[in-house]
């Protein structure tokens, strides 16, 4: 896991880069004798489009959700009722759902099924966050998924969290953490901030900040199709799902300069 130097403000442009779409034509259900992680890899390599060819016509599909669904479906807000399994995956996969009171969100990775989380700005560290309005507003924002955000008035010490553990994700599976957020009409002081993901048990604090050596790249924000930006703190490998924590950190504690017009929706564990 690579600590990484970041710029909020930089957007990179990047031109899209088409995509080979792959046509299927079975003339069995053969979907349902393989294995969901077979499923999913084949799958993977499909438009969303093409997806939904397959899964019309194979009834093994229908088991094409995680195997803890039940759990985590007992933890949601507000249930999602669907016709279907098929019509729920879409479902999750278009919409994330609300969990945990609200704290949490959870959806799934269209092209692969594995399970996504993004932690609210209410459930993350963030220091001189709580009863502390003049540096940090809890506030409400018409365009967000979760019921506050924490919008930045000014600080000198930028230091956000967030912790999650891995046996909710998706085993097997690469993860890349995102923060997700805005930038108010006024911002500044947001140019350069260093970020990196770790294991909280095997990894230090300070053994991860020593990893800032030669070869740190430069992070950009990119736009999200919900119309925030996010920015990528770091990644990992989730092998065998063990009940460890992994903890993603953005902070800027070297230079005392101020910040703010930054709002934190929240943090987002996707694959990658």
């Amino acid at each position: 896991m690579k600590y990484k130097t970041l710029s909020l403000l930089y957007i990179q442009r990047q031109n899209s880069q088409s995509k080979q779409n792959f046509q299927f034509n079975f003339p069995m259900d053969f979907f349902r004798l393989l294995p969901e992680a077979c499923v999913s890899d084949i799958l993977s390599f499909t438009s969303p489009k093409d997806a939904a060819i397959p899964s019309a016509i194979s009834r093994g599909f229908n088991s094409f959700l995680p195997e803890d669904y039940e759990i985590i479906s007992s933890r949601y807000v507000s249930p999602r009722i669907c016709s279907s399994k098929k019509e729920l995956y879409f479902s999750l996969c278009d919409s994330p759902v609300l969990m945990d009171g609200g704290k949490l969100s959870f959806s799934l990775d269209k092209k692969t099924g594995k399970k996504c989380f993004m932690i609210s700005a209410r459930e993350l560290a963030i220091s001189w966050g709580v009863d502390t309005p003049w540096y940090w507003e809890w506030t409400s924002h018409p365009d967000s998924r979760f019921s506050e955000v924490a919008h930045l008035h000014r600080v000198f010490w930028l230091d956000i969290r967030g912790t999650i553990g891995t046996q909710m994700l998706s085993k097997r599976t690469k993860y890349i953490v995102y923060l997700v957020f805005k930038l108010a009409e006024e911002h500044w002081g947001l140019e350069i901030a260093n970020a990196f993901v770790r294991f909280v048990n095997r990894v230090s604090d300070k053994e991860a900040q020593r990893n800032e050596l030669a070869g740190r790249n430069l992070k950009c924000p990119q736009r999200r199709v919900d119309e925030w930006m996010e920015i990528e703190l770091g990644n990992f490998i989730n092998d065998t799902g063990d009940d460890e924590d992994v903890q993603a950190r953005l902070m800027e504690i070297k230079h005392l300069n101020g910040k703010g017009g930054l709002i934190v929706q929240g943090i987002e564990f996707r694959p990658g």
